[in-house]
């Protein structure tokens, strides 16, 4: 279970080296089911990051899965192609991240409205503050 304190910290740590960096993000952490447990948008961000975290964190936390290494195989041609049209719609790239007790996925974290790769690092280190 992600306690709603531990995923302020990881929401803490994102919004800060955010805001350093300049960009305007959104960052969602979900508990196992993907439900929500807590959020944040930081001033300069625009508003449809907001699904795409949460979307980026649930793709994470459903399949237990990175939602980049989840998008390699959901290219055309590929074993997933097309998944992202499933429960719900799913986000296969990067900026979702598993949050673990061990090795039992809890949740995840996903952060959206930067560039990708500032997304993916972003949630990479809320992840790690976890």
């Amino acid at each position: 279970m992600v306690q709603r304190v531990r995923a302020q910290a990881v929401i803490d740590a994102v919004v800060a080296k955010a805001d350093e960096d300049g960009h305007g993000v959104a960052v969602a952490v979900v508990d196992a089911a993907g439900t929500l447990v807590d959020f944040a948008r930081t001033d300069a961000a625009l508003i449809g990051p907001v699904e795409v975290a949460q979307k980026k964190a649930r793709t994470a936390a459903l399949f237990g899965t990175d939602s980049i290494d989840l998008g390699r195989d959901a290219q055309p041609g590929g074993a997933i192609y097309s998944i992202e049209h499933t429960n719900g719609g799913l986000i296969s790239f990067g900026g979702g991240i598993v949050l673990r007790d061990g090795d039992t996925v809890i949740g995840a974290v996903g952060v959206a409205g930067a560039t990708l790769d500032a997304d993916e690092d972003l949630a990479r280190l809320g992840a790690a503050t976890f």
